[in-house]
């Protein structure tokens, strides 16, 4: 279970499918992003283990993603460059707590929430370039797995740390503010996380 309040709608991949070499470009920054994420709560809660070593193996994962998403662009001749973010996950860390313990609480929701949309949208893309980019959904494929045991893990984190009702109802709160992050977020220019 994804925890997310709602799916991303059909038009989605005919929105963005035209815009594939800035997508690939995207999801590579993404990658580096959540590996960046997950070292920052290493530094901040350093006197946590079990925090530490579970995003431990979350850096390494992302930062192996970014490798292989380098290699796809310089495969298909896409220079690795700067590229404006769509303004989700900005958006959605403006509705995060900044005092811990709630801090905390709700960096490892939205991380497993962006992890959770992110899994989404691999899926969709391995179903939809099947035919045409074999290769690409293939890795698709087996990336949206990793993004659900991602996901899995930040919510796991949470329920460990935090009292359950309690993160079941910031759980709910955020899930509907990163549906309002993702349509703020707006089509253009497409993104991974775009609406």
């Amino acid at each position: 279970m994804l925890h997310l309040s709602a799916p991303t709608d059909a038009g989605w991949f005919e929105r963005v499918k035209h815009h594939l070499p800035t997508l690939l470009l995207d999801h590579t920054h993404l990658e580096k992003r959540a590996g960046s994420t997950a070292m920052s709560m290493i530094f901040r809660y350093a006197d946590q283990a079990t925090l530490a070593k579970a995003l431990g193996e979350v850096v390494q994962e992302e930062m192996d993603h970014f490798v292989r998403m380098v290699n796809v662009l310089e495969e298909r001749n896409i220079t690795l460059e700067r590229l404006e973010p769509s303004g989700y996950a900005a958006s959605l860390a403006k509705n995060t707590r900044k005092k811990d313990p709630e801090a905390l609480l709700d960096k490892l929701i939205v991380a497993a929430l962006i992890e959770a949309r992110s899994c989404e949208r691999f899926q969709i893309l391995a179903e939809n370039l099947k035919d045409d980019e074999p290769e690409l959904a293939e890795l698709y494929a087996e990336l949206y797995k990793d993004e659900a045991r991602h996901h899995t893990l930040y919510t796991r984190l949470a329920y460990q740390i935090f009292d359950r009702d309690e993160v079941s109802t910031r759980l709910k709160e955020l899930a509907d503010l990163e549906v309002k992050a993702l349509q703020d977020a707006g089509t253009e220019p497409p993104r991974l996380h775009s609406f």
